[in-house]
């Protein structure tokens, strides 16, 4: 009896952090991936770390014609898509002074980028009965109130919004739709936020670190691999009831 092909997944911001711990996750549960993000040797450097078929392809998931085009690109080499796992995303301060606003270049990659990214997904889906799935990384920032942060905030809110509106919409299809919004979590993005607060406290990285995780009731940031842990998980049979959800995973930062 021939084996059942692998799964073809997407994974967005996998050459680092949480998006290169799914990716490698998933390549050892099997899955055939296509890792996506503008740094192409950071890319190669995810891919050569994984052992199932996978392609690489740049790309600034700002500009919906280049996202199309590549997730037409990846469909036609590894074949229709069962899941998309959207990483791709700025964090960050809004910035000072008015020239210096990335309002608008946090929500144009956090909210319309993945937004782009769920609708090509869309246009090369594998057929059903089997579960298909889109899984967005939004943050524990949709959830509390951060000052200056209000870019980064807005877009991940938006995101939840999104996932709602897209598993309404999808749930006949057998399409499951789900968000991930972790707290924090050992990457270069989290640790360049301690900085900043440690810079305007006046303080260490080690002070700015202690006082972030009086917040949090474990006590510690959590690690990119509990993130693709929860991934797999929603990407199984065993999580086949859930969606239009937003799995809190923060250490109980917020309990909600």
């Amino acid at each position: 009896m021939a084996s059942k092909a692998p799964r073809h997944i997407v994974v967005t911001g996998a050459s680092a952090g949480i998006g290169r711990a799914i990716a490698r996750r998933l390549g050892r549960d099997g899955a055939s991936l296509t890792l996506l993000a503008r740094d192409r040797e950071r890319l190669e450097e995810t891919a050569a770390s994984l052992e199932q078929e996978t392609q690489v392809v740049t790309c600034d998931i700002r500009d919906r014609g280049k996202v199309e085009k590549a997730f037409a690109g990846a469909a036609e080499r590894l074949g229709p898509i069962h899941a998309l796992v959207a990483c791709s995303g700025l964090g960050g301060a809004n910035g000072g002074a008015a020239g210096d606003d990335r309002f608008d270049d946090l929500v144009a990659t956090n909210l319309n980028g993945t937004y782009y990214c769920c609708r090509a997904a869309l246009e090369h889906l594998a057929p059903g009965p089997e579960a298909r799935h889109l899984v967005i990384m939004s943050s524990i920032l949709a959830r509390i109130p951060v000052p200056a942060y209000t870019g980064y905030s807005a877009s991940k809110a938006g995101l939840l919004g999104l996932v709602r509106s897209l598993a309404a919409s999808l749930g006949p299809a057998n399409v499951q739709v789900n968000a991930i919004c972790p707290g924090w979590v050992d990457t270069d993005m989290a640790w360049q936020g301690l900085d900043g607060i440690a810079a305007a406290d006046g303080g260490t990285r080690e002070d700015a670190y202690r006082e972030a995780m009086r917040a949090v009731p474990l006590g510690r940031m959590g690690q990119p691999d509990d993130i693709a842990g929860t991934v797999a998980w929603l990407l199984s049979h065993d999580a086949r009831g859930v969606t239009g959800q937003a799995i809190d995973q923060n250490g109980g930062a917020w309990m909600g």
